[in-house]
């Protein structure tokens, strides 16, 4: 809820200024209304600033996920099919949400639609909500008579690459525990438990063995370098942020991360699933091939294969074919570029590019799938490792001291 306040005159006459709170400007209006007055300005009331913020204002920061715009474009499907006007379909969306942050995103674009704006141009103001794909698919929808169909080819989509994001993070997530784990455990080994075990050892006056003396050099390293360390590692992480924020910085990391071994193959693959989902949508809402392009490039989140994608376009500007210009970008494979000539070849490229996309997206499945059989092997041997040296390191001085003991 925001704060207005409003200027207006009573039924005889008066002149009135109060505050109320609405969620919008109309809502103040259709309460002046109601109560028989007529709004003369209305304007949003001017808050001071808190010092600390609040438990709402924390709230309302949240962002608009993934799942937000699903249950957006399954609702408007629904709505729009079954004839519901779009203002009143927004209306009771904005209501029923439970993102205050959508929420407010709704009612902005309520606003718009009672002042004449079209439902993509109200889309379009917050671009940082709706993509350029989401915008233009509805775009179309709105000029052919079909939003519905608009909002479930949307709504499908969404649904794809939520569930192939969520596909990679769980395959990701448990050699990310193991390895923060491990990391966890030589943090405490090494600032706690060797230095204990390092004053016992001095006191032997023993020579002790390589790997007491590497185990001992690392902790003490450690112990008395780690806040000149940690401010390295603070300095190097903000400005490598900072690199990446920049379009070079990006394209050089959207570049290398996919060579990084068994995850960068998955991680190209996947991005052309994307690929290939969206120019399906894409081409089948009725959008030209070279807008096409623009709009899927726009809506990868992979800046190197998003230039290459940029690159069709340019390519068929100037007079290539799809598959051509496909081929000469060094990104798809013999068997996709096999499936778009054919496309070409037939007018069915839509359909392929679907098949593509399966295609892709089965390869990915299958790489998941691999990944923890190829990811467990490395663990198991790097925390052996490390439990070996640990162990040497701390029990041959023991075992050394108890055989001369008894000797």
């Amino acid at each position: 809820m925001a704060t207005f306040a409003y200027t207006a005159r009573s039924r005889d006459g008066a002149l009135i200024e109060a505050q109320i709170e609405a969620l919008s400007p109309a809502e103040v209006v259709n309460h002046l209304r109601d109560s028989g007055a007529t709004p003369v300005r209305i304007e949003a009331a001017e808050k001071q600033p808190a010092a600390i913020p609040s438990i709402e204002i924390s709230l309302r920061r949240k962002h608009v996920t993934q799942e937000d715009l699903i249950f957006f474009c399954r609702q408007m499907h629904r709505l729009a099919r079954a004839g519901v006007p779009i203002v009143r379909s927004i209306t009771g969306l904005a209501e029923s949400t439970r993102n205050p942050m959508f929420r407010e995103v709704l009612t902005d674009m309520l606003e718009g639609l009672r002042s004449g704006r079209e439902l993509s141009e109200s889309l379009a103001q917050h671009s940082d909500v709706f993509s350029r794909l989401f915008i233009s698919i509805v775009k179309i929808g709105e000029n052919t008579g079909q939003l519905d169909d608009a909002f479930e080819q949307m709504g499908k989509y969404l649904e794809g690459d939520r569930e192939n994001r969520r596909r990679v993070k769980t395959a990701l997530r448990y050699p990310t525990i193991v390895v923060s784990a491990i990391f966890g455990a030589l943090v405490v080994v090494n600032m706690w438990v060797i230095p204990a075990f390092a004053q016992a050892f001095g006191e032997l006056g023993a020579e002790l063995p390589w790997a007491t003396r590497l185990i001992m050099t690392t902790s003490n390293w450690t112990v008395a370098y780690w806040p000149y360390g940690a401010v390295l590692l603070g300095g190097v992480g903000l400005a490598l942020r900072a690199f990446l924020k920049t379009p070079e910085g990006r394209h050089s990391w959207d570049r290398a991360k996919l060579k990084i071994p068994l995850v960068g193959f998955i991680e190209f693959r996947a991005t052309l699933a994307r690929f290939a989902r969206g120019f399906a949508v894409t081409s089948r809402a009725g959008v030209p091939m070279l807008e096409t392009l623009r709009i899927i490039a726009g809506a990868l989140d992979n800046a190197f294969l998003s230039e290459r994608i940029q690159g069709l376009g340019q390519s068929i500007e100037r007079g290539e074919t799809l598959t051509r210009a496909a081929a000469a970008s060094d990104v798809f494979d013999p068997l996709v570029l096999q499936m778009m000539a054919v496309g070409e070849e037939t007018g069915m490229l839509t359909e392929m590019f679907v098949e593509i996309a399966e295609t892709y997206e089965g390869e990915v499945e299958y790489e998941l799938k691999r990944l923890a059989e190829s990811i467990e092997p490395i663990l198991i041997v790097g925390v052996g490792g490390i439990v070996l040296l640990m162990a040497l390191g701390i029990y041959l001085p023991m075992w050394n001291l108890a055989g001369a003991t008894l000797g």
